[in-house]
């Protein structure tokens, strides 16, 4: 027997949004399947949008072998979401030992954002609904997704509005109860999910807002990016002002904008659409333009120009992401049908190194640019896989202990879902 390493889904509608579950399964945690789980949103340009939780039959999946009589990945439960899916995410892993209100041991949380903030309850142990008919199948399979929460607030931005469509979130890893919401009406929301209440909103762009992320380890500082072409970070203890981290160049010979110059504070710019951060050093963030090609790593200890650019990809990029291991790996995707893994640990070490002999460093995180920072080209990624159609997205799995085969192989380690159209599919590393 050899180790599976690519499983796929078929859905019946188109894939957006998707999440790796963190954790394995509260009633199954000794079962391997446990830890293949992912959320999976639609996006249908209607009212007609739906989530799925996804899920292994069985281990025998995990090995090639003749056993075939199982599909790779099956629909474990789903729900109407009506609004396309813009994100969708699993609790963190910290959430685990969260005591919850009102939570049973066997459920698990996701969040969605769409036209409103969806919190739902997942739970694998519910008890199979009964037939009324002799011999016919249980309608339900254990497996239950209900809506637990729906917040949506006053915009700060548009009177008599119930609050603009969100684009994505940012669950906070140290305090699972806040989670930051990101609009196309230019604010970000901090959301108390524990009171449903909005702690704080904000004016955070000049345009809408594409990404929002938590700094690791901190429960008052985030970063956002948008329309305005900005990468900014925000700091709940110090609302007053912003710090811009980064802002996509001037295009050049751009004749002068036709309308005041009040509404609007520089020349138009290309679009910054994702954030991430490097989760085993947040000095590092990884951002892209809209129908960009080339990947920017930023660091937060040198504001103002990536100290990495990675080139790569042959299309417009959909997707960035990091893996959880201890040098995790960058993975990237696009309209040109490649997933593209980038290992980046030797680059930021240098990076790490020059700053460190930099007076400046010591000061604080959030500095002003250092023009003496040279950006570097890393253009071989250290794994390509081709897909058959353009990759929308991509997420990965947390560090899977596996099974032990009898070949001495095992299946522990880091998989990454990616969708495709109608496709899931996902790639063991």
């Amino acid at each position: 027997m050899t180790q599976t390493t690519l499983l796929q889904y078929e859905a019946p509608w188109p894939v957006y949004a998707m999440d790796w579950c963190k954790t394995p399964s509260p009633k199954e945690q000794m079962r391997p399947r446990s830890s293949f789980r992912l959320g999976i949103g639609s996006f249908l340009e209607n009212f007609s949008n739906r989530i799925a939780i996804v899920g292994l039959e069985d281990e025998h999946i995990l090995v090639e072998d003749d056993y075939t009589d199982y599909p790779d990945f099956v629909t474990l439960c789903d729900a109407p979401h009506g609004y396309p899916v813009t994100s969708l995410q699993w609790q963190p892993a910290s959430a685990i030992s969260y005591q919850w209100s009102q939570k049973s041991p066997s459920t698990e949380f996701l969040a969605t954002t769409g036209d409103a903030l969806r919190l739902w309850e997942y739970s694998g142990d519910a008890s199979p609904a009964m037939s009324n008919f002799v011999g016919r199948t249980p309608s339900s399979s254990g497996h239950s997704l209900n809506l637990k929460s729906a917040l949506s607030g006053q915009s700060k931005v548009q009177n008599n509005s119930n609050g603009a469509p969100l684009t994505n979130f940012s669950w906070n890893e140290k305090a699972p109860s806040l989670i930051v919401t990101s609009s196309i009406d230019t604010t970000c929301t901090v959301w108390n999910i524990d009171t449903s209440a909005a702690v704080t909103q904000l004016i955070a762009h000049d345009r809408e807002v594409y990404d929002v992320a938590w700094l690791p380890t901190s429960t008052d500082i985030f970063v956002s990016v948008g329309a305005d072409g900005s990468l900014r970070a925000f700091d709940l203890r110090s609302l007053e002002h912003s710090t811009i981290l980064y802002e996509t160049p001037a295009p050049k010979n751009v004749p002068p904008p036709s309308v005041s110059p009040s509404t609007s504070a520089r020349p138009p710019t290309s679009p910054l659409l994702r954030i991430a951060f490097n989760p085993s050093d947040s000095n590092y963030m990884s951002t892209f333009h809209m129908d960009g090609s080339e990947i920017q790593i930023l660091d937060m200890r040198s504001p103002g120009q990536p100290v990495l650019e990675l080139k790569g990809h042959h299309g417009q990029i959909n997707a960035v992401g990091w893996g959880s291991s201890d040098q995790p790996l960058l993975a990237t995707a696009g309209d040109d049908c490649q997933l593209l893994l980038w290992d980046l640990a030797n680059h930021t070490a240098a990076s790490a190194s020059m700053n460190a002999n930099s007076p400046r460093s010591a000061s604080s995180r959030l500095n002003s640019p250092r023009p003496d920072v040279k950006k570097k080209y890393v253009n071989e990624p250290a794994f390509a896989y081709t897909a058959s159609s353009q990759i929308t997205n991509l997420a990965w799995s947390p560090v899977i202990q596996g099974l032990n085969l009898s070949t001495g192989q095992s299946t522990a380690g880091e998989w990454v879902a990616i969708a495709c159209g109608k496709t899931m599919k996902a790639l063991k590393i």
